[in-house]
């Protein structure tokens, strides 16, 4: 298990590389889906809340409540000049690279954008998503 953990700490260098820049959109339910326990919740809340100002990273939450003119789909990223998709499945992953299931995806991904909360919004889903799980608001 350490031997991940740091794998995926190397991973996430990337951030603060100066040559990457993620574009980011979080489901609200995500931050209360309990995943470790409050203590891991609280911690995985802090760290996006601190990263939010990252000139590397646009991060949005797309509220429980916003109207999505999208069917739920599953998690999805997207790479490189929109060359590829990646899509992780339970028992395995796909890669697509047809053009035209990119499209698809660049679509999707775009709907959720219009939907999301970016800034002071999602700032403030995040604050209230770290209070659920201390019971106490966030300090300044």
């Amino acid at each position: 298990m350490p031997a991940g953990v740091a794998k995926r700490m190397q991973r996430q260098q990337v951030l603060y590389d100066g040559e990457h820049h993620y574009d980011v959109v979080l489901g609200e339910q995500a931050l209360y889906t309990n995943i470790g326990g409050p203590e891991v919740m609280r911690e995985q809340i802090e760290r996006l809340l601190r990263e939010l100002g990252l000139t590397s990273l646009t991060l949005g939450i797309l509220p429980s409540t916003a109207r999505v003119d999208l069917f739920p789909v599953h998690a999805f990223n997207i790479y490189g000049d929109d060359d590829r998709a990646h899509v992780e499945l339970v028992s395995s992953s796909v890669d697509i690279t047809e053009q035209s299931e990119l499209d698809l995806y660049n679509k999707a991904f775009a709907a959720l954008c219009a939907a999301a909360s970016y800034g002071d919004a999602a700032e403030e889903l995040l604050k209230k998503a770290h209070s659920f799980w201390t019971n106490t608001p966030l300090q300044q």
